[in-house]
């Protein structure tokens, strides 16, 4: 079996990676062993796996493989240098087993080593070792690899070319590969049987030329006719067979070249698996199918019936004509190298699981055994006792005799060693009563062993040695030494306490029956219970290790582009998108929000913008009111008022209504957008979530499902479309407002973004000539523009869930993700007009006020059209009174006056200057200076901030202008039923064709499959409850504490438990709609509650479960669930 590339599998795999992962970025770096390690790469509309296994494989992966919880150093070093690096290229090295892989135009440069133990290596542009995954010191500079040397590259095979092929090149190897086994023949050893075998010129012609893997030599060989146990000698004495193999080595060449990335007709080119079938009784080769290469036959072979064997890049011609081997083709070499690694992956997984079960099967069997004999111990116990106890019954008066006379010895005071020796006498000289008796005795417990015969034994058997003659006695001494040991066996060895009589130690010893089966009962109970708990156990074991080692090598399933965010079809066939955060926000306005599309927003802190997908080829169509209800329910539950469990209203626009053009001297943020025109406000949406599943189905199970939702908008009749338009106007909950007044507000928003263009550059003439004239107002007036604003700022609802208005001096909202309206807006600058046409002019010096307004709160009371001039002339008319009063009277003060020019009449300008100086006067003149010194820089200051804003307001509205006209051009090519989406800068047309195409097909996503579905995948949703109306598989959310983590582990371990319940609930031929499929549980079982918790736009849960355990289906609901009651909360 192949383990490892070959120099040809390397060239193959280096072309196809270079067109797969040139302009990719790696994204992150796993390690899912100590050798084999996932790098992720990925672009916008493009991602890719890239499998290194050091020393044997490198290749992308449509397989995802659990990885280790904290990576290594090695990895940790990886992700420092290469994490968002762009691959530029991946090439071969000369014509070795090395791999490169090029970052930045070289500026890192990764090597895979795919020879002897491999390696991975990174280096900088010079080569300079900055991570390596193992360090090699063979005393070899050229090949020594360690951190901070050198990386040779001049020593790799064939780095500086190729060598042609050429007849003088063929002799010379031969001839020197010859003088090598002829050598290795005469030496012995390992050499000789090294090079004893049939294929000594490949052996030769590989070690010569090593830019031919062996395989490849055997095909042309094949292909010309030679054989691979050819001697040669025989080549190198025969010009003919010479010349077959230089043509067969210019055969090998020829291949070696052509083998590119992809063939002639542009797609990848084709890769081969070499398989075996396995052997059974009805499966007898046969010339005809044994000679077939690629055909129908092989392509429909159960793949449970092969063991692959091997791989090439080429179709190799000397397996085609093997018995029990197939061939299979399959497109593309990545492909077919995953293919092959991940079937030997999955059968070592299986070989581990089938030891594990095994290993776990023989515990249990041990540990029954193990019960076993401590029962059947017990039991021998219990045996035992009574025999014992029906001896001394059945011996009573031997028993008696001998306690007696063992006593007696006893009462003499005779020594007990000297007892035991006149016993041992006594058993000589043939004594019954000492022939009972075993030795040693046990006077020390008061005891002493007696041997007895069982009830079965009559004395004559016993006493038969007696009854012998002396000369059957003499015959055979040997025969009747081994008989004795053999008597003695049948006769028990019963302890006889001195102390008692007969009868009462045949009580002892039924006593001691009784005991012995008291403690088997408890055995018996404690064996079983302690034999559940560890089968339990064990179980409970294997099940996580199956869990944990099935979640190892798992098949990818490519994501739709709508997955990144929150999305949902809706109950009418809608594909209804929803931002995470301000950065979607901004992508779904700019990339995915086209003509005919619906804006959804609710005025709530951390609400999501959504965006209702309306049909591309007919954008005109009216959405229908549910799909509307839904995509704002999704909005509010996304917001904060999930967490205070507040009910809420949400709003929609139309596609056009929404601008990134800020006001005048103003900015957005991330995620900011500009609504003009009217809002139609929703009904307040119920706080109510549901998990549940969207299967894809195949493209040919589509008919199952009827006409999908893009055609029934085409064919919708004119009046129905009609009255989806009057309903979804019926949603608005302004309708009591008066049609002037809307008249009014929609006179006063810009449709056109020229006309708003010039209306800015009007606005900021008027700012400027305001700037102008009221550069000598006074304080009092600034005060009274604060008080308009507070009057302003005051009109805005008072919700502390809603997001203000309210603007920063800067003009930026205080939101990160916020709706502006232009109409309050608007509002506000006719009113700041209003306010300064009626204040009248006064010298002021606080003209920074013309630019920026700050954030103030005012009374409610103030009406909407601001405060009255009337109540600002108290303020006015009491700073005349106040100048009136500190007027002096009318020629108070002319005879002073007279004396102070009489005094200085002869002082002029200089002298008054020096004289001012010294009595310190100057400081008024100096900070009047200062003063208009700063006053000229505030100026300037001010006047290059309008110029830097209107640079601004010209940028954002020229792009608002360009958006407008893509629009229209969007317009026209869905008015000609061509395709309007159009290339972002950062997408390419394939990405945008086939989000098009995706949306298109949004119809197999199905909320429950049909009879004959093929399902591919299930896929985790979270929407509105009432959006999921017709899913098979659902659970209720509500706001609560449980986190979303471990609720989501909650329902799909649920799930994943049906197919445990037997044939009344599970379906295994998947046609029952009202039971589980074993199919959908096989599906569900693939997720990680890791990778699906993004689906989950809320913190805190509480899950409302059914009897039914979340699916639509009276089969699988329980005994308390019927009829939807019976649920659980949690």
């Amino acid at each position: 079996m192949k383990q490892r590339y070959s120099s040809l599998d390397v060239k193959v795999i280096a072309s196809e990676l270079n067109s797969s992962l040139t302009s990719l970025r790696v994204s992150n770096i796993y390690d899912l062993s100590s050798r084999i390690f996932l790098f992720k790469c990925a672009k916008p509309g493009s991602k890719q796996q890239l499998l290194v296994d050091s020393g044997f494989r490198a290749h992308l992966t449509s397989f995802s493989r659990t990885a280790a919880s904290t990576p290594s150093q090695f990895v940790s070093r990886l992700r420092r240098y290469l994490k968002s690096q762009r691959i530029t290229g991946v090439r071969q090295i000369g014509t070795d087993r090395v791999l490169e892989i090029v970052f930045r135009d070289g500026f890192y440069r990764l090597f895979l080593e795919f020879f002897a133990a491999g390696n991975i290596i990174l280096t900088d542009a010079d080569l300079n070792v900055l991570a390596l995954l193992r360090q090699v010191n063979e005393g070899d500079p050229t090949v020594d690899v360690k951190l901070g040397s050198k990386y040779v590259l001049e020593s790799k095979q064939n780095y500086s070319g190729v060598p042609p092929v050429t007849t003088d090149r063929i002799t010379s190897t031969l001839k020197t590969q010859a003088e090598k086994f002829q050598t290795a023949q005469e030496t012995g050893g390992k050499k000789a049987k090294r090079h004893k075998g049939g294929d000594d010129l490949r052996k030769a012609l590989s070690i010569g030329f090593p830019e031919f893997p062996p395989h490849l030599l055997e095909h042309v060989f094949t292909n010309a006719g030679l054989h691979v146990s050819t001697k040669l000698e025989d080549v190198l004495a025969s010009e003919e067979l010479l010349a077959k193999v230089e043509t067969a080595l210019s055969d090998a060449g020829d291949i070696s070249r052509s083998l590119d990335a992809t063939g002639q007709d542009g797609n990848p080119r084709k890769g081969y698996i070499i398989a075996k079938v396995k052997e059974s009784k009805n499966d007898a080769p046969t010339q005809e199918n044994s000679t077939e290469t690629i055909d129908q036959q092989r392509t429909e072979d159960d793949r449970s019936t092969l063991l692959y064997e091997d791989f090439h890049p080429f179709l190799p011609a000397q397996f085609t004509h093997k018995p029990n081997t197939r061939i299979l083709d399959f497109e593309g070499f990545n492909r077919t190298v995953d293919e092959f690694y991940s079937s030997l992956e999955s059968q070592k997984l299986e070989s581990r699981l089938t030891e594990r079960e095994e290993a776990a099967k023989k515990k249990l069997e041990s540990a029954t055994k193990e019960h076993e004999k401590r029962l059947e111990g017990l039991q021998r116990v219990q045996e035992l006792h009574i025999r014992k106890a029906q001896a001394i019954e059945a011996n009573t008066h031997r028993v008696e005799e001998a306690c007696g006379a063992v006593n007696g010895l006893v009462g003499q005071g005779m020594d007990w060693m000297d007892i035991g020796k006149l016993i041992e006498n006594e058993q000589k000289r043939g004594n019954v009563v000492a022939q009972v008796i075993k030795l040693p005795l046990k006077l020390y417990e008061n005891t002493v062993t007696l041997l007895l015969d069982e009830p079965g034994v009559t004395e004559d058997e016993s006493n038969e040695d007696a009854d012998l003659t002396e000369e059957e006695e003499d015959s055979d001494d040997e025969s009747a030494t081994a008989k004795k040991p053999a008597e003695q066996e049948k006769r028990l060895s019963i302890d006889i306490d001195l102390a008692l009589s007969p009868w009462a130690n045949a009580r002892q010893y039924y006593d001691q029956k009784k005991t012995a089966a008291q403690k088997e009962t408890k055995t018996v109970a404690a064996s079983e219970k302690a034999l559940k708990s560890m089968e339990k156990k064990t179980q409970a074991d294997l099940k996580k290790t199956l869990k944990s080692e099935t979640q190892t090598l798992r098949a990818t399933r490519k994501a739709f582009w709508f997955e990144k965010f929150l999305y949902f079809v809706s109950s009418d066939g809608y594909l209804v998108l929803g931002g995470k955060d301000a950065q979607q926000n901004e992508i779904l306005y700019r990339r995915y929000l086209k003509k005919g599309d619906i804006f959804v927003h609710a005025d709530l802190h951390g609400a999501s913008c959504v965006v209702i997908k309306n049909n591309p080829q007919t954008p005109d169509a009216p959405i229908p009111p549910s799909t509307l209800s839904q995509a704002g329910a999704l909005s509010v539950c996304s917001s904060a008022a999930w967490d205070s469990k507040a009910v809420m209203a949400a709003w929609w626009v139309n596609s056009d209504q929404v601008s990134k053009t800020a006001p005048t001297g103003e900015y957005l943020t991330t995620g900011g957008f500009v609504i003009r025109g009217h809002k139609n406000f929703l009904p307040p949406s119920q706080l109510l979530l549901g998990f549940g599943i969207y299967w894809l189905i195949s493209e040919d199970s589509r008919t199952n499902h009827g006409k999908n939702r893009l055609q029934r908008t085409e064919s919708m009749m004119t009046g129905e479309a009609e009255m989806l338009a009057d309903d979804a106007r019926g949603l608005n909950l302004n309708e009591d407002e008066d049609q002037d007044q809307v008249e009014n507000n929609e006179e006063d928003v810009v449709p056109d973004v020229e006309d708003a263009g010039d209306k800015a550059e009007h606005e900021i003439e008027e700012d400027n000539e305001a700037a102008d004239g009221h550069h000598d107002d006074d304080d009092d007036d600034s005060g009274s523009d604060r008080e308009v604003d507070e009057d302003e700022d005051n009109k805005q609802r008072s919700n502390p869930l809603q997001l203000g208005t309210h603007s920063s001096p800067d003009g930026q909202p205080d939101q990160q993700i916020e709706v502006e309206d232009t109409d309050d807006q608007e509002r506000q600058d006719l009113e700041h007009n209003q306010a300064d046409d009626t204040i009248p002019d006064t010298a002021s010096e606080t003209d920074e006020h013309d630019d920026s307004t700050a954030p103030a709160t005012g009374t409610a009371s103030e009406t909407e059209s601001g405060p009255q001039v009337g109540q600002m002339k108290p303020l006015h008319s009491a700073s005349k009174s106040k100048q009136k009063s500190a007027q002096p009277k009318r020629g108070a003060n002319t005879k002073a006056a007279k004396r102070r020019a009489a005094k200085y009449a002869l002082q002029d300008e200089e002298d008054k200057a020096l004289a001012m100086q010294l009595l310190g006067t100057t400081k008024a003149e100096q900070r009047k200076a200062a003063e208009e010194e700063a006053k000229a820089a505030r100026e300037k200051k001010n006047e290059a901030d309008r110029e830097r804003r209107r640079a601004q307001h010209n940028k954002a509205a020229e792009a608002e202008k360009a958006r407008q006209e893509k629009l229209a051009r969007q317009a026209e090519k869905a008015n000609d039923g061509d395709a309007i989406f159009d290339d972002e800068e950062d997408e390419s047309g394939e990405q945008a064709a086939l989000e098009r195409a995706e949306h298109m097909n949004i119809d197999l996503l199905v909320p429950e499959p049909a009879p004959g579905d093929e399902l591919m995948a299930a896929i985790p949703v979270v929407a509105p409850w009432s959006a999921l109306s017709r899913s098979k598989y659902k659970v209720k959310l509500q706001p609560g504490s449980l986190k979303k983590g471990k609720a989501l582990k909650e329902i799909v371990g649920i799930w994943s438990g049906l197919g445990a319940k037997g044939s009344k609930v599970v379906d295994e031929k998947n046609q029952d709609k009202e039971r589980v499929w074993a199919r959908e549980v096989e599906l569900v079982k693939t997720w990680r509650v890791e990778e699906i918790v993004g689906v989950v736009p809320v913190k805190g849960v509480r899950i409302m479960m059914g009897g039914g355990a979340g699916a639509n289906s009276a089969a699988m609901k329980g005994k308390g669930g019927a009829k939807g009651k019976g649920g659980k909360k949690r």
